[in-house]
C-alpha cells in the first residue's frame, strides 16, 4: 500500500478494495473474485489517470515532498557504478545532507553532488531532511574543484526545503557559503547537469544547481522559497501555502515555459514513487543524451552558463 495524499482518496479506496479482495482469493475462499479484481483495478487507473491529468501547483507540491518519492541515494546507487564519495569540507566538519564524490556513469567517470532527505526517520535525521549547513556547500565546493581539476563533467540531484535555518548554521557563514557554492557552479570549465529531482527549495537548491542544463522531474517543484515560508511572508498566514503556490510559478511546467529550465523529465503514472525504476532509469538517459550533446559540441562551458543567466535575466 502507498502513501496516500489528500487528493488520492478516491484511488486509496478502490485500491484498498482490491487489496481485501486478493487476500480473500489468497485464503482460498470459495466465491472468484479475479473478475471484481479486474474491474476495480481498471476503475483505479481511471481514477489515478483523471487525478493526475490536470494537478494544481499545490498538489504538485505535495507529490515533489511525498516520502516514498526516490531519493539522491536511490539514483546514485542506480545510475552510477564504483562511486567513492567524500566526506568534509576541510574546514569544520561533515555534512550528511550533502552526498558527494566521484563515480562512473556508463562507463564514463563523472562527479556526482546531490541532497538527501533520508527516507525514515533515523534517516531524516542523519540527513537532517535534506537541509544542508555551511560545511556541506562547502564540500560541494570542493568536489566542484576537483572535478574541474581533472576534468570531470559534474552531475546535481537537487531535493530540499531549502539550506539549514538555524542559529549555528547562520554563525558559520551560511549566505556566505551559499554564494560561494553558487559562483563555483557558473565558474567551472566542464560541463554541469542538475536535475530536480524533487523540491528545489530557494538558495539551498540553486547552490548547486546553477549548471549548464537543468531538468525537472514532470512533478518536482522549484521556487526561490517555500510556499508555507512565502504565505508567512505575504499573509502571515502559512495556512494560506496552496495560494502561495498556485501564484509563485514552481510547477515544471511554468518554469520550461518562463525559459528558467532546459526540460522536463516525465514521471510515471501516479507519480515517481509508484515506479521509481522507470523515473531513475528516463533520468539517466536524459543525463546521457545531455552529456553526449556536450561532446560533440566545441563549446565554452563557462560562457554558455553565463549567456544562459543573463537570458533569463532579460526576458522577464
Amino acid at each position: 500500500m502507498y502513501n496516500y495524499l489528500d487528493f488520492e482518496k478516491p484511488v486509496a479506496d478502490l485500491e484498498g478494495k482490491i487489496l481485501e479482495l486478493k487476500k480473500l482469493s489468497e485464503n482460498g475462499e470459495a466465491v472468484d473474485v479475479a473478475e471484481e479484481i479486474a474491474r476495480l483495478e481498471k476503475r483505479s487507473k481511471d481514477a489515478l489517470r483523471d487525478a493526475y491529468k490536470a494537478l494544481t501547483p499545490w498538489q504538485k507540491a505535495q507529490v515533489a515532498r511525498h516520502p516514498d518519492r526516490p531519493h539522491c541515494l536511490d539514483y546514485v546507487g542506480a545510475l552510477f557504478s564504483d562511486f567513492t564519495p567524500l566526506a568534509g569540507d576541510r574546514g569544520f566538519g561533515e555534512d550528511n545532507a550533502i552526498i558527494g564524490g566521484f563515480a562512473r556513469f556508463r562507463g564514463e567517470p563523472i562527479a556526482v553532488i546531490g541532497q538527501e532527505k533520508g527516507s525514515d526517520t533515523k534517516s531524516r535525521l542523519k540527513h537532517n531532511f535534506g537541509m544542508a549547513k555551511p560545511e556541506g556547500y562547502r564540500k560541494a565546493v570542493r568536489i566542484m574543484e576537483l572535478a574541474d581539476r581533472f576534468g570531470v563533467p559534474l552531475v546535481t540531484l537537487v531535493d530540499t526545503a531549502g539550506a539549514y535555518p538555524g542559529i549555528n548554521a547562520e554563525e558559520r557563514g551560511q549566505a556566505e557559503a551559499i554564494a560561494r557554492s553558487t559562483s563555483a557552479c557558473l565558474g567551472l570549465k566542464i560541463p554541469s547537469i542538475s536535475v530536480v529531482i524533487g523540491e528545489g527549495g530557494s538558495g539551498g537548491a540553486i547552490a548547486i544547481a546553477t549548471a549548464n542544463r537543468v531538468y525537472m522531474l514532470e512533478h518536482s517543484i522549484y521556487s526561490v522559497i517555500s510556499p508555507e515560508g512565502a504565505a508567512s511572508i505575504l499573509w502571515h498566514d502559512s495556512t494560506r501555502a496552496k495560494d502561495a503556490a498556485t501564484n509563485m510559478k514552481i510547477t515544471a511546467q511554468d518554469l520550461l515555459d518562463l525559459k528558467i529550465i532546459d526540460g522536463i523529465i516525465q514521471e510515471p503514472l501516479g507519480g515517481a514513487h509508484r515506479a521509481p525504476e522507470a523515473v531513475i532509469s528516463a533520468t539517466g538517459d536524459q543525463i546521457a543524451k545531455t552529456l553526449g550533446e556536450f561532446a560533440s559540441q566545441n563549446m565554452d562551458f563557462r560562457e554558455q552558463r553565463r549567456e544562459k543567466y543573463l537570458a533569463i535575466g532579460r526576458s522577464l
